[in-house]
């Protein structure tokens, strides 16, 4: 009998989406689920960035450039100097989403057997993309009680071995919103010299920083070759349906080879691009009203959690999620006796447990992330169904 591949079989299901037939089947019975479990944004995508889509004269879809048509490139190199990176069209080659980039990322630095070492809890499909290139995630815990802190860099340094290659972070952070200072990520640095490993840097919601300023790991001065950053529009501008990521780096050789594995899928989305480059046009105020109620959002999600007997919540300094402990024996089984037997006043909500966002097995299992990504009513209704599910779980832990 035919068999899938080992590499198949390994694969992990996505912490955020393995619990969607559950809520579906509270949806048929009639129930509201609240989304709290995936960063789909509500906010509106630009009209404009739209539009260049709905007006664009095309005759026939054809083939594009390999790393992304010049304009778009171009345009977003203007947007990385605005935020004072030194960055030409010529270090950029576009991605279909961020994914591509990180798939890139691994599959450029990494050969088979090979390790990169990242704090966890991290982006879940992280682990997914390892097993794909045959790559292994050596993690370094964080801590809740540190607000998810950078561990300290000793750690680090004793997990490298003669296969470890790269530094993998994603700041601000999904899914714990922790930002790395500039001294975090000098340390990092620091690190990656003395060792000559990559750092590869995931900076999809650098737009998002509520406390303190943002500092890119290409800001950093003298690792222009080491340094490999991951990006995509799918945040910033609450377009994920676009499909538009890059992937940045000074070192022209790792960009050779990356622009040899964009060949392999030959283009990135045309209409896409269309699409992303005119986010270039937008004002300069646009992400005003965004951060502004993100970090709306954030508060009242934070202050209702820390009203809650026996919930322990970190202030997120950046993204749109929000990493706590709960009073529950297993995060897991509270997440699906959720959808399965709970409802207050006809709703529920669908969360993602933290587990799948560690690889430290032992670790996250009272943790739950919740997005912000949904208006301030939705919210305090999610709260309130999370408050009570709380007081009426049968596995409660004080």
């Amino acid at each position: 009998m035919l068999q899938p591949s080992q590499r198949g079989l390994a694969l992990p299901p996505s912490p955020y989406r393995r619990l969607t037939p559950y809520a579906e089947a509270a949806r048929q019975r009639g129930l509201t689920v609240h989304p709290l479990n995936i960063g789909q944004p509500d906010i509106e995508t630009p009209p404009a960035m739209l539009a260049a889509v709905q007006q664009a004269d095309i005759r026939v879809l054809e083939y594009g450039p390999t790393a992304g048509t010049l304009s778009y490139r171009r345009k977003l190199a203007d947007y990385y100097q605005r935020l004072g990176l030194s960055v030409t069209y010529e270090d950029v080659i576009v991605t279909t989403g961020g994914s591509e980039s990180i798939s890139f990322a691994l599959l450029a630095c990494l050969n088979p057997g090979d390790e990169f070492i990242v704090p966890e809890p991290f982006y879940g499909p992280y682990t997914a993309f390892a097993v794909s290139t045959g790559t292994h995630v050596v993690p370094v815990a964080s801590h809740l009680e540190q607000d998810f802190a950078l561990p300290p860099i000793e750690e680090f340094e004793r997990k490298i071995t003669p296969r470890t290659k790269a530094i993998l972070i994603c700041s601000p952070n999904n899914p714990t919103g922790y930002v790395y200072s500039r001294q975090e990520l000098e340390q990092l640095k620091d690190l990656c010299l003395r060792h000559n490993l990559y750092l590869l840097s995931d900076e999809a919601y650098r737009e998002f920083c509520y406390d303190g300023e943002f500092t890119s790991a290409l800001h950093l001065e003298g690792v222009d070759e080491h340094v490999v950053l991951i990006d995509t529009i799918s945040k910033r501008y609450s377009a994920c349906g676009a499909r538009i990521g890059a992937l940045v780096t000074k070192n022209k050789s790792l960009r050779d080879v990356v622009f040899k594995l964009a060949q392999l899928r030959v283009c990135p989305p045309g209409l896409g691009q269309l699409l992303a480059e005119a986010a270039a046009d937008l004002p300069e105020d646009y992400f005003d009203h965004t951060k502004a109620e993100y970090q709306a959002r954030r508060d009242l999600m934070v202050r209702r959690l820390r009203a809650m007997p026996g919930v322990r919540c970190p202030l997120p300094r950046g993204a749109f999620y929000v990493l706590c402990h709960l009073p529950v024996d297993d995060a897991e089984r509270f997440a699906q006796w959720l959808l399965e037997e709970f409802q207050h006043n006809g709703q529920t909500l669908m969360v993602s447990p933290a587990a799948g966002f560690y690889a430290t097995s032992i670790l996250g299992r009272q943790q739950m992330r919740m997005a912000y990504v949904v208006n301030q009513d939705v919210i305090n209704k999610a709260m309130d169904c999370l408050e009570v599910a709380l007081q009426q779980y049968p596995w409660r832990e004080e």
